[in-house]
Order: structure tokens, then C-alpha cells, then sequence
């Protein structure tokens, strides 16, 4: 058996310095560069990839009888159609995640709420990508306004209780991991009666 080297679990790991960050491509939803890193420890320089993401906001929507907003649409990643919240990619002139979070909600559902707060914030995958997931809640939504789906979007809206919401995760019917984070994040912070 090999030795390994023992950690001290609560030992600070330094941040790696960065001696050089190069463009790579710009596919619009993303960015690559190419990142070199100088290791704090060995002194040794390793290569990365690095995607740069706009933000993105998932949003757990909550009508006036405490049913929650979901949306069907295809996914292009697994092609599959998949079962989530709304949600979308903040544009650079959005101020913050709740005003984007208001706006995709209209323009995927037509619903409209009282209130609106982040409840979380994840990082979807710091390995590669620098980019956030706020997860915003919206409270006393209802139908007031028409679609406004993306020249590219094709979307479904339904309303699912809280026992709907646990019995399609535990089935895998809803798939999506931060969607699954989105509805942990509301569960922590809220208790939604079953219907």
C-alpha cells in the first residue's frame, strides 16, 4: 500500500497564482481561456481550462395557493425535455438576480409575483467555470401577462404541489442538479404546506 500524504483538515489552502490567462474562443455562452498556474506548494506550473459564464438565476415561483411554477422544454445537453423552475442567464445590464429573475419568469410563464429574494447562491461547477447560480424566490404569482419565449424556446408551463416536487426528484423525472439545488435552498429557508 502507497503512503499518502496526511492533511490537516482545517489547514488554509493558499489560492494558486496565475502567471498567464489566454483567450481560447467566444461561443456566446460561454468564453474558454486557457489559464497556467503556479502550484503554492511544489512551486510547479500547471495548464487549465477555464469557462467564463454569465451568472444565471433559477427561480422557485409560488402562486397564491402555494402550488409551484415549473416549466417543460427541451434540453440540448442530454436531449431530453426536462422539468424545472424558470430560470435563464443574467445579461450584463441587469442589476441584480432578482430583476432578472422577475423578467425570465414573465417572459417563460406569464406570471407575475409580490415579492422576490435570493435564497441561494452556488457555484454549478468551480472546476471549470467562474460563473454563479442565485436561486430567487417569488412569492403571490398569477397569470398576468402572455409569453415571450426566445426565437429558440419552446416551453411548457405547469403547476406542481410540494409532495409532486419530491415524488418527481426521487423518480428522476426532474433531473436537473440545480434545479434540485433551487428547491433545497427554498425548502431550507420556507415551509410549503402540502396541497
Amino acid at each position: 500500500m502507497g503512503c499518502q500524504r496526511k492533511r490537516d483538515p482545517v489547514r488554509d489552502i493558499p489560492a494558486w497564482k496565475t502567471l498567464s490567462s489566454t483567450p481560447l474562443a467566444d461561443y456566446r455562452i460561454a468564453k474558454v481561456r486557457a489559464v497556467s498556474r503556479l502550484h503554492p506548494i511544489t512551486g510547479k506550473a500547471h495548464d487549465f481550462y477555464v469557462m467564463d459564464c454569465p451568472d444565471w438565476v433559477n427561480i422557485v415561483a409560488v402562486t397564491t395557493d402555494q402550488r409551484l411554477i415549473l416549466v417543460r422544454q427541451y434540453r440540448h445537453g442530454t436531449d431530453t425535455v426536462d422539468l424545472e423552475f424558470p430560470g435563464g442567464v443574467m445579461d450584463a445590464e441587469d442589476p441584480t438576480p432578482e430583476f432578472t429573475a422577475i423578467r425570465e419568469l414573465r417572459e417563460e410563464t406569464g406570471y407575475q409575483g409580490q415579492s422576490a429574494r435570493v435564497i441561494g447562491k452556488i457555484a454549478p461547477n468551480p472546476a471549470i467555470q467562474g460563473n454563479y447560480c442565485h436561486t430567487v424566490l417569488i412569492e403571490g404569482c398569477e397569470l398576468k401577462h402572455a409569453t415571450e419565449f426566445d426565437p429558440s424556446e419552446d416551453i411548457e408551463t405547469i403547476l406542481a404541489t410540494s409532495d409532486q416536487m419530491h415524488q418527481w426528484i426521487g423518480q428522476g423525472r426532474i433531473q436537473h442538479a440545480l434545479v434540485v439545488v433551487a428547491w433545497t435552498h427554498y425548502q431550507r429557508t420556507t415551509t410549503l404546506p402540502s396541497i
